[in-house]
């Protein structure tokens, strides 16, 4: 008689996404967001995210809400000022500076994802990465390189290595998928 095997249960986790604030995006961008916050919602996963208003962060978090998920957004004081507080958290914490909203970002979270996005989205990414590295925390972040939108960043780390200003074999690496399905496969993994 063969062992029964049990099925891998998906971890529920608290994942932090990073992302575009612009609305006048390409259509098929905005519907990443939407696709991601449903699943995430599906999936029992809470999302973190800057709790503001535009583009892939209104698309991502209002879609989480809609299917009945948990948003907790992390907002400095400057974005509320300007009118860009997001109305769908269920839990906020309001910041002074935007180096304390990614530190709180952070901590809050399990893993990390990048959607396509622009400097703001860079500097989140970087900052991850970069803490990861030095070991500040061992929490992995998934950039999704949706046709081809990463490439760049991820081609510049190849020739980093090349060259020898990265190590062959990174204490921590961001990891890249290709597609939304690919991402949700490594996100049920962990």
């Amino acid at each position: 008689m063969r062992p029964i095997l049990a099925a891998h249960t998906p971890t529920i986790m608290r994942i932090a996404v990073y992302c575009s604030a612009k609305d006048i995006i390409p259509e098929e961008y905005l519907r990443l967001g939407d696709a991601l916050g449903t699943w995430l919602a599906r999936q029992g996963h809470t999302l973190v995210y800057g709790g503001a208003t535009g583009g892939l962060m209104t698309h991502t978090s209002n879609a989480v809400r809609a299917a009945g998920g948990e948003v907790i957004g992390v907002v400095p004081q400057r974005i509320i000022s300007s009118g860009r507080l997001a109305h769908n958290c269920t839990t906020l914490y309001i910041v002074s500076s935007m180096a304390e909203r990614k530190q709180r970002m952070r901590d809050l979270a399990d893993c990390f994802v990048c959607l396509p996005g622009s400097y703001g989205t860079l500097d989140e990414m970087f900052d991850v990465i970069a803490s990861g590295t030095v070991g500040e925390h061992h929490k992995p972040i998934y950039i999704l390189n949706y046709d081809g939108f990463y490439e760049g960043i991820r081609m510049q780390a190849e020739t980093m290595r090349g060259l020898q200003f990265l190590p062959r074999q990174e204490a921590y690496t961001p990891i890249f998928a290709q597609s939304l399905d690919e991402l949700y496969e490594m996100l049920d993994k962990l």
